[in-house]
């Protein structure tokens, strides 16, 4: 472990100390507010802490255990043992180290919210519509693989069975851990159902995840702030799917962004869910100009997090799927599609924590 890394953890060690302290003083017990942020603080703290003491516990374990092998009335037998109980000690040792570093990586501030998926079609026309309707019935299957909740809000379908636009909430825990490095351009090279010549295409979709707003984390103003406009679904090619006014588009005045659904019968339904899908956008906006205030190296996201940004190509004709964040390649794309995502999370996951491990090392 790097002196960087041990420094931390006697800084925190000792900032345990000092919060256990602060916490057992009147002033701070009688003011609620205080009491209960210094307690998250301490109470986050603990594993890390107790982690660490285990530690410098098995170290000095094993300070103990060399010192026997220099007395000189040791038999040799008796130090062939000892020795076999250093190199014990050691190697738990060296498993703990992994454990620890682990433990210093902080907490995504978004972990255990639910996610909105937003994919939208870009460019390739029809053939990009069909993609973003293989993409969400990829992620539905890996959502229902791993026993979440999927919950349509949004959707804008085609008549050959893609998707425009689609939007989804997928709740349960560990959804977002899951989901939070899927936000880029995703590209596919296939020939097209529409394609009589047998030509590989090229087109893409831009897939947005972002977290579900707390009440309390956007606030809107609905008499000012926003413009709510009803008006009769419809369905692919732009039949009429319903004849009442049920459909709503809500018009956040001070950004511009414009949320439409339409997929419930009932108006109050599609007003709720728009509010929703219009309340994560804003968060997220705000997320994204604070992580604009801090230095590129320290953004939270693998990659820029730039939905502009070509993060995964799906190469069907050669059964191949490419993540170009971390140069990897599966030869597996058919298991892919239908919902195996869990190798490609894992290693998007274990590359990021080995960047923000690299990063404190170096700070």
């Amino acid at each position: 472990m790097s002196d960087s890394l041990l420094r931390k953890f006697d800084t925190l060690r000792r900032r345990h100390a000092e919060l256990s302290a602060l916490l057992g003083q009147p002033a701070t017990r009688e003011n609620p507010s205080e009491f209960a942020r210094l307690s998250k603080e301490f109470s986050d703290l603990d594993p890390l802490v107790e982690a660490w003491l285990a530690y410098l516990q098995l170290e000095e374990e094993i300070r103990d255990t060399e010192a026997m092998l220099e007395d000189p009335e040791s038999d040799p037998e008796m130090k062939r043992l000892v020795r076999e109980e250093v190199d014990r000690l050691k190697s738990r040792l060296e498993e703990k180290i992994p454990e620890l570093e682990l433990l210093l990586i902080p907490k995504d501030p978004h972990e255990g919210r639910n996610v909105i998926l937003e994919i939208r079609a870009g460019t390739g026309g029809e053939e990009a519509a069909l993609f973003a309707g293989d993409l969400m019935r990829m992620y539905g299957r890996f959502a229902e693989q791993n026993r979440w909740r999927l919950e349509p809000l949004s959707s804008s379908p085609t008549p050959l069975g893609g998707f425009k636009e689609v939007i989804v909430m997928i709740s349960g825990k560990g959804a977002w851990s899951s989901f939070k490095f899927e936000s880029g351009v995703h590209r596919v090279q296939r020939v097209p159902v529409t394609e009589a010549g047998g030509r590989i295409h090229t087109s893409a979709c831009t897939v947005a995840v972002l977290p579900e707003a707390d009440e309390v984390e956007v606030v809107i103003n609905e008499r000012d702030d926003l413009r709510i406009d009803v008006f009769r679904s419809s369905g692919p090619g732009g039949q009429s799917v319903n004849t009442t006014d049920s459909a709503v588009r809500i018009t956040h005045l001070p950004t511009g962004i414009t949320v439409t659904c339409q997929d419930e019968k009932s108006q109050h339904k599609n007003k709720a869910q728009a509010l929703k899908v219009l309340k994560a956008r804003l968060f997220d906006m705000e997320q994204r100009a604070v992580d604009d205030e801090r230095s590129r190296d320290r953004r939270d996201q693998v990659g820029s997090g730039d939905r502009s940004e070509r993060i995964r190509t799906y190469n069907f004709p050669q059964n191949r799927i490419t993540d170009h964040r971390i140069n990897l390649t599966l030869h597996k794309l058919d298991s892919v599609m239908q919902g195996e995502l869990r190798e490609m999370v894992t290693s998007l996951l274990a590359h990021h924590q080995a960047e923000q491990l690299a990063r404190m090392a170096e700070e």
